[in-house]
């Protein structure tokens, strides 16, 4: 990426831009930003007239930002005042009793300005760099972490969520980096001063992303340090020492980033697509393991028909998995009608065994928060709402969840033979198992991915768009065919945008009746075909198997039994 300081520091608009030094700072017997210069107050104690033109000079020269005759107004005696020398006035005159070092730190808080303004500011109010340089840190840092905290609330949720809104779509860098490298890249687009980043939208994108709270605060913490080095580095230094400060934290957040990343094959058996170690009940409900949640984040639209959430969830490596199995959850409390702990819910498990963050230490749940709506309230009865869905939305980073598990082996995937053609069929959070296979076959550096040669056909069924799932990995993943030739297909049937060739809404069972022909002939040549989602999609889609059958001529029973005979039929719904 060719990146020129100007253009970096074009982003700094008035609030950021490195300001002009006054040809004299004055000592407090006079106003702290008088713009007329006094020979009669004298120069601040310890702080020369050379030396502020001196520093001017390599200020204007060094960070590009400030034009030649931004420069020529620095030696004189009435500067232009920039934004964030224009606070620090307002804040001296209004608190005529705090200390320079506290406008400093206080305008260092302030989102118009915070470090980045801070440091050039603290510089022609004549600190000294070891002075401003922790004191910009600190001041730039102290608001994080209530407001990391205050956005749990959702009244605060709400009032922020334009700005929520904003951070999300200014954090890119930081959504498309693999779970593993957010870290990295939340420091390096807090560290890096370009339009719209800093501290405060840094702490923005890592609440929108559902980042840990010592996570986002250590990697901010990072950026932020990083951004003073790069501000005091350009101030002292001029052009040479800001491109050699950027050119370091480039070259060490893209070893982070880039560089150094695992190859997934730690948990695999011997040969990969051996199963006979397929681990089970490793947890049962008598002495569940105790996971604690590392990220709940909602994953749909606003006018999606109820809330999905994606919610990972730390292990320790002590629970491993295969794609396709599934954890129970035991939500807490008790039954009212008698008093006994809540019974046990599964939910299938919706990341590969290595899970989101690539360390084999995390599971990722897909789960839909069950309400039911009230005819006669005309509302949701919360009496009536799923128990345990509506727990695991609620979690926050840090919360206990009870486990067991894993239990299941009927959705594994055939990896023996890589030509296998997989036909993954799904109605809302029964998506959940695909997303494993997905990610192990075309994200994620496996035995399985260097192997597979078939085609991965995905069929989901939801009502809209905005109630679509993990719509941007698919995408990601068709771009990436395996080595072999290995692709991903996918079809979505939306119930409510959509109509079938009868003119009726379009359900799943549809959609895949559009592919008959061709969804037939795979299964004929040895093709899996997997349905997983409510128990209600299976009758309306034996019903259109049948109904193909018999136009084929093809006995449906036979037909079906066939197909559980050579283990390519495979059930899971709840």
């Amino acid at each position: 990426m060719k990146f020129t300081l100007p253009l970096l520091l074009v982003a700094c608009s008035d609030a950021f831009t490195v300001p002009t030094l006054p040809s004299t700072v004055h000592s407090r017997s006079v106003p702290l930003y008088s713009l007329k210069g006094d020979a009669s107050s004298g120069p601040q104690t310890g702080v020369k007239r050379k030396y502020l033109k001196k520093v001017a000079k390599t200020v204007a020269a060094g960070s590009m930002v400030i034009p030649q005759a931004a420069f020529a107004a620095a030696t004189k005696t009435e500067p232009t005042l920039h934004t964030g020398q224009k606070i620090a006035k307002a804040v001296s005159n209004a608190l005529p009793c705090l200390p320079q070092t506290g406008v400093l730190a206080l305008i260092s808080a302030m989102p118009v300005v915070e470090l980045r303004g801070a440091i050039p500011v603290g510089l022609w109010m004549g600190l000294p760099l070891s002075t401003v340089f922790p004191l910009a840190i600190v001041g730039n840092m102290a608001p994080i972490i209530p407001m990391l905290l205050l956005l749990k609330s959702e009244p605060v949720q709400k009032l922020f969520a334009p700005l929520l809104t904003r951070a999300e779509s200014k954090a890119g860098s930081i959504i498309n980096a693999p779970a593993d490298k957010q870290w990295a890249a939340l420091a390096l687009f807090v560290g890096i001063p370009l339009p719209g980043t800093g501290a405060w939208t840094g702490a923005l994108a890592a609440f929108v992303l559902g980042m840990p709270l010592l996570t986002s605060l250590t990697a901010i913490f990072a950026g932020v340090v990083s951004a003073g080095v790069i501000m005091s580095a350009i101030t002292l230094s001029g052009k040479k020492g800001g491109i050699a400060a950027l050119a370091a934290l480039f070259g060490y957040a893209g070893t982070k980033i880039l560089g150094g990343s695992k190859k997934q094959d730690f948990l695999e058996a011997t040969p990969y697509y051996d199963q006979s170690t397929v681990p089970v009940n490793t947890y049962k409900n008598k002495s569940p393991f105790t996971g604690k949640v590392v990220s709940t984040k909602r994953i749909v639209g606003p006018k999606a028909t109820g809330e999905t959430c994606h919610i990972i969830i730390g292990h320790e490596g002590k629970m491993p998995y295969w794609e396709g199995q599934s954890y129970g959850v035991i939500p807490p409390g008790t039954r009212e009608k008698d008093g006994k702990p809540h019974s046990v819910r599964l939910y299938s498990i919706a990341s590969s065994r290595y899970g989101d963050d690539m360390t084999g230490n995390t599971a990722s749940l897909c789960v839909r928060r069950a309400t039911y709506w009230c005819p006669e309230l005309k509302a949701d009865d919360p009496a009536k709402a799923g128990i345990c869905s509506n727990f695991l939305c609620d979690t926050s980073p840090g919360d206990e969840v009870k486990m067991t598990g894993p239990s299941g082996k009927v959705m594994l995937m055939p990896e023996e033979d890589p030509k296998t053609d997989l036909i993954m069929v799904a109605t809302g959070t029964g998506i959940a198992p695909y997303r494993g296979f997905i990610r192990r076959l075309f994200e994620e550096d496996t035995p399985a991915r260097a192997a597979y040669s078939g085609e991965a056909w995905l069929f989901l069924g939801v009502a809209n768009s905005d109630a679509l799932l993990y719509d941007d990995e698919w995408q990601s993943a068709i771009a990436k065919p395996t080595v072999n030739g290995g692709k991903l297909r996918l079809d979505y049937a939306l119930s409510r945008e959509a109509t079938n060739k009868k003119g009726g809404k379009m359900y799943i069972q549809d959609k895949v009746e559009e592919y008959a022909d061709e969804v037939f002939t795979k299964l004929d040549t040895g093709a899996h075909i997997y349905f997983c989602g409510l128990k209600g999609m299976m009758p309306g889609i034996q019903d259109m198997l049948k109904e193909v059958c018999t136009n084929k001529g093809i006995d449906y029973d036979e037909w079906l039994a066939g197909l559980k005979k050579n283990k390519q039929w495979h059930v899971e719904v709840y």
